[in-house]
């Protein structure tokens, strides 16, 4: 009798204290599931695309031009950046601006350059990509924010007047020219009538070389034509010219964007576990996005469902 009522003891004990699995034991384990799941790049869908862009570039502007305007020290710290680069033997910004600013054509051309392609070309290669290479397309864009948002740091706390700015600070006691305001061209938010609606010390670093550079280095390692690859590398390398040549930059403010834009490959690399170019052109994963699940699946936005 002892006996039968051990094992009827053990047969209840079995049924009312089930085996603890592992998902139950580790909580965690959705969200690492769900971690995984963002992780996974999938086909962009256009309108979360232009909203997001969108919102994120009118983040970034108001943001930077939000950063106090410490002209005092911009100037200061332009000093110091321009005595740099003259114990380096680099400080030729000057002579280069007044030569290109004596061929009329060249420079009108040159201030019509940086106002215009910096925005263009960029939206064009996030475009293309999306287009031809959705699978790469949120690693690649990923950098491209990464970038801009590690710029607003050095806008924060290392005011920089651009070399425009400096009068009188050249080497030949000339000072450098502000060609937008000199041949009265249409050419920068940063000068004439339109100088205060953007922060003109935040020269450093230089987005003009981190978003150009970001061009240039994609279209490069995923475009199949030569000539195509070529005219990426040379991309950047014409902005850089054009950014010294109107006294918009130093080339020390070339090399800061430089690094805002290896910080930006660092972070999407990280996050997606490999460079974009070696991603698979087409996402694997064509399921929706969970972000954008969780936004269309708000009552407020039912009717954007598909």
């Amino acid at each position: 009798m002892g006996e039968a009522s051990v094992k009827t003891l053990d047969t209840r004990t079995d049924v009312s204290s089930p085996p603890v699995t592992e998902s139950q034991d580790r909580p965690e384990s959705s969200e690492r599931a769900l971690l995984s799941r963002l992780r996974v790049p999938r086909r962009p869908r256009i309108w979360f695309e232009v909203l997001l862009i969108a919102v994120s570039y009118w983040t970034y502007s108001l943001i930077r031009n939000a950063v106090p305007e410490q002209k005092a020290a911009a100037l200061a710290n332009a000093d110091w950046i321009w005595k740099v680069e003259q114990a380096l033997g680099i400080a030729v910004e000057e002579k280069i601006n007044h030569a290109v600013n004596s061929v009329t054509w060249l420079v009108v051309g040159m201030n019509y350059y940086y106002a215009t392609l910096h925005f263009v070309m960029t939206i064009g290669v996030l475009v293309w990509i999306y287009r031809f290479h959705p699978g790469r397309y949120a690693a690649t864009r990923l950098i491209l924010f990464a970038t801009t948002g590690v710029a607003l740091v050095g806008y924060y706390f290392y005011p920089l007047a651009p070399p425009r700015l400096m009068n009188g600070q050249g080497l030949s006691g000339r000072g450098f020219v502000d060609t937008v305001l000199v041949h009265h061209t249409w050419g920068s938010m940063a000068s004439g009538n339109l100088k205060h609606m953007s922060n003109q010390y935040a020269a450093m670093p230089s987005m003009h070389i981190g978003w150009s550079l970001w061009c240039g280095l994609t279209i490069f390692a995923v475009a199949s034509a030569p000539w195509a690859r070529i005219l990426g590398l040379l991309y950047p390398t014409a902005t850089l010219i054009v950014i010294v040549s109107t006294a918009n930059h130093f080339w020390l403010d070339a090399v800061g964007g430089m690094l805002c834009l290896a910080f930006g490959y660092a972070v999407s690399r990280a996050w997606y576990g490999s460079l974009p170019h070696r991603l698979p052109r087409r996402p694997e994963e064509t399921g929706r996005h969970p972000v954008a699940a969780a936004v269309l699946n708000h009552p407020a936005l039912g009717r954007f469902r598909r």
